[in-house]
């Protein structure tokens, strides 16, 4: 079983409390988690919803359960990406490029880092939209090998990727609530009602 399936469901302080085991002394150095394992406690615990598929097909299904969940079928869909309208054509997605139109935000992002839980993105995914501009219902669709330990990382990434042409507009989305469920450490931060949609590609 993927350890994804194994940990799909579980709350942070349960994983927590399996650290903090007491049969561990309190000088015992912390359990080093799994980097998957870490980005999605920290991404679930951020208000992330996050739906773990095994291949491309499982990727559309849950597509569509989203769509037909929010009651979004005849809602415009931003995308901005070629590439991803074209691995989409055939959802039951409205494509839009006006954001004004837009009710959902579908893209991809650079990389989903683990020690917080954010996912990083750049020009390549927004171009040089701010993201209080973009809808607020974004999904995301991004895969296992994505994922890095920290954001230093993420950005080394992106510049080694991209030596010829390094993208702008780098930013992280953390905040995966809604205005009246954020918290006063995330005042000023553009909230989104986030999905994501992980292929495993190890």
């Amino acid at each position: 079983m993927s350890l994804f399936r194994k940990i799909f469901g579980l709350k942070p302080d349960e994983s927590s409390q399996d650290e903090k085991s007491n049969d561990r002394g309190k000088y015992m150095p912390e359990i080093k988690l799994p980097i998957d394992e870490k980005f999605t406690i920290n991404f679930k615990a951020n208000g992330g919803k996050f739906l773990y598929c095994e291949n491309l097909n499982e990727i559309y299904d849950n597509l569509e359960n989203i769509i037909e969940e929010n009651n979004w079928t005849n809602k415009e869909t931003l995308i901005l990406d070629d590439n991803m309208k074209d691995r989409f054509k055939n959802s039951e997605l409205l494509p839009t490029t006006k954001v004004s139109e837009a009710t959902i935000f579908l893209t991809t992002c650079e990389n989903l880092i683990a020690n917080d839980g954010s996912l990083l993105i750049s020009s390549k995914q927004i171009f040089e939209k701010k993201l209080q501009e973009l809808p607020a219902n974004f999904i995301v669709f991004a895969t296992t090998s994505q994922i890095v330990e920290n954001i230093g990382e993420g950005l080394r990434g992106i510049k080694s990727k991209n030596k010829q042409k390094i993208p702008t507009n780098i930013t992280t989305i953390k905040h995966f609530k809604s205005n009246d469920e954020k918290d006063f450490l995330s005042y000023g931060s553009s909230a989104k009602n986030l999905y994501l949609l992980l292929l495993e590609d190890l």
